[in-house]
């Protein structure tokens, strides 16, 4: 017994000098910090780019639609694909829609025609509408366009309101509009006049 404490000593002077294993140890403790933060970049960087994406669509759906005076079936589905090809490569779930809307002099907003992608329904002609006040102008048209995406993200996880929480299954839609008057004049759809 007395050798076994005379080796005592020595052997915890010895462990406490022993630096192996440490980086294993500080690997140990920062790996699942980098690696959320890792992740956390890579979700936030790409939801970033989605929704500025979604921001894109809108405004060339209004753009588009803005510049014509005349909307045929043809250019209908042509202005609907050129927005949505805006959204390459994010463009599994995209839905979008356009009207036309009739500013009363009183301030009165109502859809004059409207239009959607599939599976997407647009605003019924004569449904009032509410706007931003700054738009309401008396006696004039707009052209409203409406784009909304469906985002899951690359791992299925996101930031939530406390902790990471699941999403894969809902994702989060992310959705964008955006209003711009006629640049010739008030354009007519299916026969359906904006004025």
């Amino acid at each position: 017994m007395t050798a076994m404490t005379f080796r005592m000593p020595r052997f915890l002077r010895r462990f406490g000098h022993d630096r192996r294993g440490a980086s294993a140890i500080e690997f140990a403790l920062l790996a699942p910090l980098m690696l959320t933060l890792y992740i956390g970049c890579v979700e936030i960087s790409e939801g970033v780019a989605a929704d500025r994406k979604v921001t894109l669509a809108a405004g060339a759906l209004a753009n588009l639609a803005s510049q014509v005076t005349t909307i045929s079936s043809t250019d209908k589905d042509n202005i609907l694909q050129a927005s949505i090809a805006v959204m390459s490569p994010y463009d599994g779930t995209t839905s979008a829609k356009v009207s036309c809307l009739k500013i009363a002099a009183d301030g009165t907003t109502t859809v004059r025609w409207g239009f959607a992608t599939a599976g997407t329904t647009p605003h019924a002609t004569g449904d009032v509408v509410t706007i931003p006040v700054e738009l309401r102008v008396p006696n004039s048209y707009l052209i409203w366009s409406e784009v909304s995406y469906l985002y899951i993200p690359v791992t299925g996880f996101a930031p939530g309101s406390s902790n990471f929480s699941y999403i894969s299954t809902t994702g989060i839609t992310l959705s964008d509009q955006m209003y711009m008057s006629p640049r010739i004049t008030p354009p007519v759809y299916n026969a359906l006049s904006c004025s």
